[in-house]
C-alpha cells in the first residue's frame, strides 16, 4: 500500500543536524506534518520557519529521561504515525585513550535513547492504520572500521535493535526499517575524518542523499537500505566473509591511525 505522506504525523529525532534538517525539508515537501526535536532551540526554531507547512518544535535532550517525557507528551497530543531516530553523533581514535564519558555519552545518544524513544512511543504508533519507526545507522553498523569502535559499537547495537524489532512486530501495523548511509557531509565529522575521507579517496554524500533515501526505501518497503558503492557490497562481504575485509581494511590501517590517533592526542592535550 501507497504511503499517504500528507497524512503522516512524524516525529523527527536530531532535526536540527545535517541529515536531520534534510529529512525534514524532504518530508515537509511532501505534506508530512512533523515534530521536530533537538537540543539546540535556534536551529530548531530557523528550520521550522523555512518549512512549508504546519510542524511543531520541541527542543529536548531525548538522552534524559524528562527530556522523552517532554516529546512524548507532545506526541500523544498529535497521533503520531512516524518516528525517525535521526540523532547521533561520532567518536573517533585510538580506543584505549578515549575517555570513558565520552564512550557513555555516545552509547547513550546513538542506541539508548532511540530504544528509550521507540519502547515509549510503541503504543501510540500502534493505534495509527499503518506507522514506520526508522532509525538511521551507519555503514560502520555493519563493519568494524578501525579506531572507530564506540561508534560502531553503537551502530551494530542499533542494527541488532532494529532487526529484532522488526521481526517481533511483523504481524503488527509497525513496520521498522533501518537505514545505513556511507560517509556522509554533516557537522559531526572532524577535520580529522574529514581529511582521513579524502586520503582513502572514500566517497562522501550529501545529506539530501540520505533524505532520499529515506524516502525510497519506505516507498518500497525495503526493511534495510544501504547507501552507495562499494560500501553496501562491503557490508554483506563483512556478514559472509569477514576475513576478506580484515585483509583489505588492513591496507588502509596507516592511513587511518595517521589521522585519527593524532587527532585523538590533540583533544586530550
Amino acid at each position: 500500500m501507497a504511503i499517504r505522506w500528507q497524512e503522516q504525523v512524524c516525529l523527527l529525532t536530531g532535526a536540527s543536524g545535517g541529515i536531520g534538517q534534510a529529512i525534514a525539508y524532504k518530508l515537509a515537501g511532501l505534506g508530512v506534518s512533523l515534530i521536530l526535536t533537538g537540543r539546540n532551540a535556534d536551529s530548531l526554531s530557523a528550520l521550522m520557519a523555512s518549512l512549508p507547512g504546519q510542524h511543531t518544535l520541541v527542543c529536548a535532550d531525548i538522552t534524559t529521561e524528562a527530556g522523552r517525557d517532554k516529546v512524548v507528551a507532545v506526541c500523544h497530543d498529535r497521533h503520531i504515525s512516524m518516528l525517525i531516530n535521526s540523532a547521533g553523533i561520532s567518536e573517533t581514535g585510538d580506543f584505549t585513550t578515549t575517555p570513558a564519558q565520552r564512550i557513555d555519552t555516545l552509547l547513550l545518544t546513538n542506541l539508548y535513547a532511540p530504544m528509550a524513544l521507540t519502547q515509549r512511543l510503541l503504543p501510540l504508533l500502534q493505534r495509527a492504520s499503518s506507522a514506520y519507526v526508522v532509525n538511521v545507522g551507519s555503514t560502520f553498523g555493519s563493519i568494524g572500521f578501525a579506531c572507530h569502535a564506540a561508534y560502531c559499537a553503537s551502530k551494530f547495537g542499533l542494527r541488532g535493535f532494529t532487526e529484532s524489532l522488526s521481526r517481533e512486530l511483523a504481524s503488527s501495523n509497525v513496520g521498522v526499517f533501518y537505514l545505513a548511509p556511507r560517509a556522509t557531509k554533516t557537522g559531526i565529522n572532524s577535520a580529522a575524518v574529514v581529511s582521513m575521507n579524502q586520503a582513502l579517496g572514500n566517497k562522501v554524500d550529501p545529506p539530501e542523499r540520505v533524505a532520499e533515501a529515506l524516502v525510497s526505501q519506505l516507498e518500497r518497503n525495503k526493511a534495510r537500505w544501504f547507501i552507495g558503492m562499494p560500501e553496501k557490497l562491503f557490508a554483506r562481504l563483512n556478514g559472509a566473509l569477514p576475513e576478506l575485509v580484515d585483509r583489505a581494511l588492513a591496507k588502509k590501517l596507516p592511513v587511518i591511525q595517521r589521522f585519527l590517533t593524532s587527532a585523538t592526542k590533540e583533544k586530550l592535550l
